[in-house]
């Protein structure tokens, strides 16, 4: 799949062939692509759903909802690590922190709401909670402390679980631990399908993602529900061209995963990554924040590398705590059935500064997208 031709799509920046001059920002290609949008869209209403923050900061910071056909309606689901890492997790972590280990993680999970207070909180009363960029600075910070405990809050998808692979593979020191809470995006894409009422017409596969699992990686999912999933890349001339490729399998009645970003993904995707993802983690039952458990949607560290897994270094109880706020519909946001406006808490009381859900903490999260870029009328 992927290799299918444009017949008639204008191309966006994915053609490899498309030499200069050619502008990553193109209003007349973006013209052509809107046309072609309009021209094109099914009579049904389609639903599309992405599940990337960086997609989705893209479509508001641009405005390219106001450019979609009125039949055509794209949303934001799971795509935020922060938002879905589920409250039994950082509790853990706080529990961790407080027993005096050294908790590193990246800064805008230090703000999430646990069931008693955040990571920050935590901080503030005295708990060594420091913010990385990644597993190996946390490891520099362990090789810095050699008597004290130090655990790395592992979240994200499968584009930041390969470096949390690498360290774990690279004899760390024995002082360091993983708290793993990594996600796989294919099978939540499984879980929004299977759950009810599925009114999705197709998705905007992930980019980053896209990278390391490559577009063969959706095929299955792609199959088994009969929903086209095309590979789509961060650009707003790359996001028009996807929907497009979306609305015509649409119109045609395939389901098929097509790569509309092969300037960066290729069909197998990074088989290094991937080998390091297989040697360093076993695919697990995981529980994401506002969805709940998803088979086979978490990575579970491997038995031989058990020295390092924070569960076992650490017998730390933590029951699963409440990921619904009163009143808040980060669950509605994250399973595409809602957008933030929706929300009755959205703006006030909920703002970045002063979270309630989730969804408002995370750069990547809707409800900070839209609170931060609104929808703006012009591309």
């Amino acid at each position: 799949m992927g290799g299918r031709p444009a017949l008639g799509i204008p191309l966006a920046v994915t053609e490899p062939r498309a030499t200069p001059p050619f502008l990553l920002r193109d209003p007349a290609r973006a013209r052509a692509l809107v046309d072609f949008l309009h021209r094109h869209a099914p009579p049904e209403m389609v639903r599309i759903v992405h599940v990337c923050g960086t997609h989705e900061m893209t479509i508001a910071e641009n405005g390219l909802r106001s450019l979609l056909p009125s039949g055509v309606e794209v949303l934001e689901g799971p795509g935020c690590p922060v938002c879905v890492t589920p409250t039994v997790d950082l509790d853990r972590a706080v529990k961790i922190a407080e027993r005096g280990a050294i908790v590193c993680t990246f800064g805008d999970m230090t703000r999430v709401p646990g069931t008693r207070v955040t990571l920050a909180e935590a901080r503030a009363q005295g708990a060594d909670v420091r913010v990385v960029l990644s597993a190996a600075d946390a490891v520099v910070v362990a090789r810095k402390n050699p008597d004290r405990d130090v655990v790395f809050f592992a979240v994200g998808f499968e584009t930041t679980a390969p470096g949390t692979a690498a360290v774990l593979l690279d004899d760390p020191p024995p002082n360091f631990s993983v708290l793993c809470s990594h996600k796989l995006i294919p099978a939540a894409l499984d879980a929004l399908m299977a759950t009810p009422p599925t009114r999705i017409a197709g998705f905007l596969a992930p980019g980053h993602v896209s990278t390391v699992i490559g577009a063969a990686a959706y095929r299955a999912v792609a199959a088994r529900h009969h929903v086209p999933i095309v590979v789509a890349g961060f650009e707003p001339l790359d996001i028009l061209y996807a929907i497009a490729l979306v609305l015509r399998q649409v119109r045609e009645g395939r389901a098929e995963v097509e790569n509309g970003y092969p300037r960066a993904v290729s069909e197998e995707g990074n088989l290094r990554a991937q080998e390091l993802l297989a040697m360093a983690f076993a695919p697990c039952d995981a529980v994401w924040r506002g969805i709940g458990r998803i088979p086979g949607s978490g990575l579970n560290i491997r038995d031989e590398l058990a020295r390092h897994d924070a569960r076992h270094a650490f017998s730390v109880q933590a029951e699963e705590g409440e990921d619904k706020p009163p009143g808040c519909l980060c669950s509605e946001v994250l399973l595409a059935r809602a957008v933030p406006t929706d929300c009755p808490l959205f703006r006030d009381p909920c703002t970045p500064l002063s979270p309630v859900g989730p969804c408002m903490v995370g750069s990547e999260g809707a409800c900070s997208v839209w609170y931060r870029y609104g929808e703006r009328p012009h591309l």
